[in-house]
């Protein structure tokens, strides 16, 4: 793939990674990679939505940070050697399912398949 396109592309969703996102009132994830098992791993956590559409932890009902350290305790761990199998787990298994917007799934999908591909490849993955 020639560089010029590459950069394009990377603009491209540097750009949409900064736009204003809906929170799901289902909760969040933090995605994750257990290398030694050959996992892609998923915490869920639950969380209240504000009438400013803040996310609030449910037990303090303080605003949960984006950045830095967060102590709370998740509700499930989700576990999958693909992004695929991750995905019939949370969406097709688990009954109720653990998120309410359909751009979460899409992008839940997307972020499984960037850390199935930085599993396979060695390379680093964070979270978008």
């Amino acid at each position: 793939m020639n560089s010029t396109l590459v950069s394009s592309l990377t603009e491209i969703d540097n750009a949409l990674s900064n736009r204003f996102i809906e929170l799901d009132p289902e909760g969040y994830f933090l995605i994750y990679l257990d290398r030694d098992a050959g996992l892609i791993c998923a915490k869920h956590f639950t969380n209240v939505i504000d009438d400013r559409g803040v996310a609030l932890d449910p037990e303090t009902g303080k605003p949960i940070p984006c950045k830095g350290p967060v102590t709370r305790t998740h509700t499930t761990v989700f576990t999958g050697r693909t992004a695929k199998e991750l995905c019939v787990e949370i969406f097709e298994k688990t009954k109720p399912c653990p998120l309410s917007y359909l751009d979460h799934a899409a992008y839940l999908g997307r972020e499984f398949v960037r850390a199935e591909m930085a599993l396979l490849s060695g390379q680093e993955y964070i979270q978008d």
